[in-house]
């Protein structure tokens, strides 16, 4: 059971599919700080949603042996809901962690060199361990529900009367 959960093969697809994701959320997220006057956890849920939309895509063809399936609206949905408790996760867990860094230790920024770019590195830090603590659950859900047929979304279609 844990040698097929946590072959190599889909948790080395699924790492590069994550890395591509995180990468674009990083990018969005210090942007977005940057350029308006929003917040650090509105800055990460609005990457997360960019994020979300590259990451269905990505894991659809390259992670679980999905990309010649005929379910994609299925797979869309349940990806939906995984993503969801996934952005949690990501959003509020390193909120916690920079709220806990800030009050805890020096606020730490490094400037970029040859640039005018300040990284705060307490944001940063907090970021990749809220995007790590996600990315387990992500592995497994997305293996054992998105992407497997479970009878779930028969289920939530007569819930709904669809």
């Amino acid at each position: 059971m844990a040698s097929e959960l946590f072959n190599r093969r889909d948790v080395l697809a699924y790492f590069i599919v994550a890395a591509i994701g995180a990468s674009l959320q990083l990018i969005a997220g210090s942007l977005l700080q940057e350029w308006f006057q929003i917040s650090y956890r509105q800055a990460l849920l609005i990457g997360y949603v960019v994020a979300f939309f590259v990451g269905f895509v990505l894991t659809k063809l390259f992670a679980f042996n999905a990309r010649n399936s005929a379910q994609t609206k299925r797979e869309a949905i349940k990806f939906t809901l995984v993503s969801i408790i996934s952005c949690l996760i990501t959003v509020y867990g390193a909120s916690i962690v920079y709220d806990f860094s800030v009050n805890n230790f020096k606020p730490l920024t490094v400037l970029i060199p040859f640039s005018v770019k300040e990284v705060n590195i307490n944001k940063l830090v907090a970021q990749i361990i809220g995007m790590g603590m996600s990315f387990v659950s992500n592995y497994v859900l997305h293996k054992q529900f998105t992407f497997r047929d479970t009878g779930f979304y028969e289920r939530l279609k007569s819930l709904l009367n669809l």
